[in-house]
């Protein structure tokens, strides 16, 4: 364990976990990075480069307006409810705005083109200026993340910087490279946790915008569930109070990073998202952090050597880039390989990377079992859900095992012997879809 904070600042601690043992001539060597960050967040300590929740925290919220949000029309007005639930949530302090998002982007609060600082008189004039968010119009989500930046670039005062995108249906009205193109803009400008409401959204087109801004996507199935949601999202979001910080992997002459993951609490990959950081090391964002523990892994291939041989393959460190330019370490941990011909030694999978790779394989497994039912091939669905149920089951994951089982009908859940079940309902579907990333810690 390692953790370089300051006494005064949160810390984070760095844990690796790893079967430091190769064969001769094996190459792979893989570790799971625990990092724990206390201090930072709900626990009160003194962030990093913020203040306390309230100044220095920006949150944006934007809701679909577009025409299909009036069917039903309950829609509307929970998503008016939720979003005022949103503001009730959020401290005094917190700049915020709402935007209503169609096939444009409209400032409903405080519509002057940047954010109010809530205290209050906007918070009772925010909520009055619900009553503007009115369906009409098509669906045009590029727009709204580029109105959502243009906001928080309006105010430069903020370091925690959130956004929540609530939609119901799919982004119809521009080209996915319009969509990218917006994305690719605001990558690092802020965080975004979206919301599909109703189930006429594609999972893997909010997937897309979650995963680029680094927060999270779900399912709100029935509309009357959206307050609630909302609440939860503004109590994590809060929280988050050590922005921008990096995983930063260095690894020696000869040797390269084949992959890293977000393991818990949600499979994520950033290996696509590297960005050079001198000599041999990169770094890859891991966004905005309160009290939380998150766990990551690392594969790097390293030069093959002779038994007896032993070296240091990997740096990893949590680093917070400073606005002089420097670079703020908050913890460190060393990745190593020994070769050894003792085959027990080399042959023992470390525990922690067996569950995550089991888990990586779970996700997977749901994604191309939903997505061959899709195509009509029933053999091939039962058969990736029935791997996924045998995988929830040997890892204790109960949460999406739940959510299998209204699914498939689950015969051997030890063996992954399933039935595919007739008239799925569409709701339960997406939910495992939207859902399937979502892991369990290794069992004690």
């Amino acid at each position: 364990m390692a953790s370089l904070s300051k006494p005064d600042a949160p810390r984070f601690d760095v844990d690796v976990f790893q079967n430091e043992y190769l064969a001769q001539g094996a190459r792979e060597v893989n570790a799971i990075v625990t990092v724990t960050a206390t201090g930072g967040g709900t626990s009160g300590g003194r962030p990093l480069g913020a203040a306390a929740p309230g100044p220095g925290t920006a949150v944006v919220l934007v809701i679909d307006c577009s025409g299909s949000m009036e069917h039903p029309n309950t829609k509307m007005r929970n998503a008016r409810e939720a979003t005022a639930a949103a503001i009730d949530t959020l401290p005094d302090g917190v700049a915020f705005a709402v935007v209503a998002g169609t096939n444009r982007a409209e400032d409903v609060f405080p519509g002057n083109g940047t954010l109010a600082v809530l205290d209050p008189y906007t918070r009772v004039h925010a909520k009055e200026a619900l009553h503007r968010l009115k369906p009409s119009g098509g669906t045009s989500i590029s727009t709204w993340i580029d109105r959502a930046r243009k906001l928080f670039d309006a105010h430069p005062g903020t370091t925690i910087r959130h956004a929540v995108l609530l939609t119901d249906g799919r982004n119809e009205h521009e080209t996915p490279a319009d969509l990218q193109r917006a994305l690719d803009a605001a990558t690092g400008a802020f965080t975004a946790d979206c919301r599909g409401v109703g189930t006429d959204w594609e999972v893997a087109e909010l997937r897309r915008i979650s995963s680029a801004l680094l927060g999270t996507v779900d399912i709100v199935a029935e509309p009357s569930g959206l307050a609630e949601d909302f609440r939860a999202m503004m109590a994590t979001a809060i929280g988050k109070q050590v922005a921008d910080v990096a995983l930063r992997v260095w690894t020696p002459a000869n040797a390269r990073v084949t992959f890293v993951k977000q393991a818990a609490p949600a499979v994520e990959d950033l290996t696509g998202r590297r960005t050079e950081a001198g000599p041999r090391a990169g770094d890859y964002p891991t966004g905005s952090w309160g009290d939380e523990s998150r766990d990551y892994h690392v594969c790097v291939e390293v030069p093959a050597a002779a038994v007896g041989n032993e070296m240091l393959a990997a740096r990893i460190s949590l680093v917070l880039p400073g606005p002089d330019g420097t670079t703020e370490v908050l913890g460190q941990g060393l990745v190593r390989a020994v070769w050894t011909d003792d085959l027990a030694s080399s042959t023992r999978i470390n525990p922690q990377v067996a569950h995550y790779t089991g888990q990586a394989e779970l996700a997977e497994s749901i994604r191309d079992g939903l997505e061959a039912h899709r195509a009509g091939d029933l053999d091939r669905a039962t058969a990736r859900l029935g791997a996924a149920v045998r995988l929830a089951h040997a890892s204790g994951n109960e949460g999406t095992l739940k959510l299998l089982r209204k699914v498939v009908d689950v015969v051997d859940a030890r063996e992954g012997t399933v039935r595919f079940r007739k008239n799925v309902s569409e709701a339960d579907s997406m939910t495992l879809e939207t859902r399937s990333t979502k892991t369990v810690r290794v069992k004690k």
